[in-house]
């Protein structure tokens, strides 16, 4: 399984011969390495509905045929935009051809914003574990610190963890470095942080927050094998 970083939450994934695409916020990124008409996934994972997240999975998808998994009110608003996409909620799992995926909770918000100013509900927002090749990836998404990551470190082994650390909207530094505690990941990489000047940090002054010593920095465009 090989795992990159692309900047803000953008994480890729390449296993059995397949490419999973989480969050391609790619359009407006001044941090990614990507550009948006360059990526041909064949599957699109979205843990919230929010604009710096769903980012260009409209266009993406639809140019390359991707099937987008989220939450069941994104997943419909998608499959409104002519998407292909396949529902799914928070404690479920399910099969497909890279693997298995599972959504777990996560603190914050989903909505979208129409151009005529209308807010549009998206659903729980969510974290999301993959498992394939005996291991398993864990992206928080947006959230902030809960007691039960606990439990999800319990129940799946986490061998990759990606939280965000950029505070004002999600976990900072401290309480991400208790995530990373709470969940027992063998490695912890930070995300969502710099993009924007409210969630500017240092990467470096958080994995050495972390007692484990098992952070890593990736920087846009890095590649982790597991």
């Amino acid at each position: 399984m090989k795992i990159s970083f692309h900047g803000h939450s953008v994480v890729k994934i390449e296993s059995n011969g397949k490419t999973i695409l989480i969050d391609p916020f790619i359009t407006g990124n001044s941090l990614t390495d990507l550009k948006a008409e360059n990526q041909n996934p064949d599957f699109i994972v979205l843990t919230h509905g929010h604009g710096d997240h769903v980012g260009d999975t409209v266009e993406i998808a639809k140019r390359s045929g991707a099937l987008v998994i989220a939450v069941n009110e994104l997943a419909l608003y998608l499959q409104s935009r002519g998407v292909n996409a396949h529902p799914m909620h928070i404690g479920g799992s399910r099969e497909f051809e890279f693997g298995k995926i599972k959504f777990t909770q996560a603190f914050h918000g989903s909505g979208i914003q129409q151009e005529d100013g209308t807010f549009l509900y998206m659903g729980m927002p969510a974290g999301v574990l993959i498992m394939n090749e005996g291991k398993t990836v864990y992206h928080a998404g947006d959230t902030g610190l809960f007691s039960d990551m606990k439990l999800i470190g319990e129940l799946h082994p986490i061998d990759l963890a990606f939280l965000p650390i950029g505070d004002n909207f999600t976990m900072g530094p401290e309480d991400a470095a208790l995530a990373a505690e709470f969940l027992q990941a063998k490695t912890v990489v930070p995300i969502h942080y710099d993009t924007f000047p409210p969630i500017q940090q240092n990467p470096e002054d958080f994995t050495s927050k972390l007692k484990a010593g098992n952070g890593k920095v990736m920087q846009p465009g890095d590649i982790t094998e597991l």
